[in-house]
């Protein structure tokens, strides 16, 4: 009978706790470190529906962007890039036309480098100028976020949160190379995980299977120089060696 009465007094002191806490245990402030382009309008309605149930969104984006504009549902703070808007237009906007033109497999595939070599240059940049701003970063750390909403094919948020200590959240999986299964340490079979864009369903014939082994070795290229500046980048900031595995490796989600 004591030992009765004694749970269901603990049973109501922990509704009682919650009572109290209220609203106040439920809002937390997010920092969002997003893709320029079509990535962002995916996330831009994630942001808005945190802003709805209660959450303080804080977005980073360079003062030159494309799409990344100022809304009512999220505070934006902004950092100098050494881009124009006419440059910044041009590296990721003009490429796409490639894409309309008549020409074969092998020149579309060259093409396709060379605006991802670009593309990337820009972003690389883009994110040194936000790591290396002093005084933003400050601002950042003193703000004592809960966690940081990335696009991991833009890996300066996943260096972000990894300098600030902050969980990542990852609003995408699939990444090249399969970076972010290998970070996660995921079982990842050739056999029977279809890669990305093979087109392969699960249930593939043998030649299929050889295709899903060949077909990332032509990603490693693009890899190489898309995301080893980011690397680079969290060594000097952490003062320490650090792999792009270990970088996706810290996501919490």
């Amino acid at each position: 009978m004591a030992l009765g009465l004694q749970l269901q007094r603990q049973v109501l002191a922990g509704l009682l706790l919650c009572l109290c806490a209220g609203r106040w245990t439920e809002a937390g402030k997010v920092l969002v470190a997003p893709m320029e382009g079509s990535h962002w309008l995916s996330m831009r309605e994630a942001v808005r529906e945190l802003h709805a149930r209660g959450h303080q969104a804080v977005v980073v984006a360079p003062e030159v962007n494309v799409l990344v504009k100022a809304e009512d549902f999220f505070i934006k703070k902004t950092y100098a890039i050494p881009y124009t808007q006419d440059d910044f237009n041009y590296f990721l906007m003009g490429s796409f036309n490639m894409f309309f033109e008549r020409v074969n497999f092998l020149t579309m595939f060259w093409k396709t480098i060379e605006a991802t070599k670009n593309a990337s240059v820009v972003f690389a940049r883009s994110c040194e100028a936000l790591l290396y701003n002093k005084d933003l970063i400050r601002d950042l750390n003193a703000s004592s976020f809960d966690v940081v909403l990335t696009d991991p094919v833009y890996p300066c948020g996943a260096v972000l949160a990894k300098y600030l200590s902050i969980p990542a959240v990852f609003f995408l999986r699939f990444l090249p190379c399969d970076l972010d299964v290998e970070g996660a340490a995921c079982p990842n079979p050739f056999s029977y995980v279809p890669k990305f864009l093979t087109r392969n369903s699960d249930h593939m014939t043998f030649f299929q299977r050889v295709k899903n082994m060949l077909y990332p070795l032509t990603l490693k290229y693009l890899c190489h120089f898309s995301f080893a500046p980011y690397a680079r980048m969290a060594s000097e900031l952490l003062q320490r060696h650090v792999s792009l595995v270990e970088i996706f490796g810290s996501a919490s989600v």
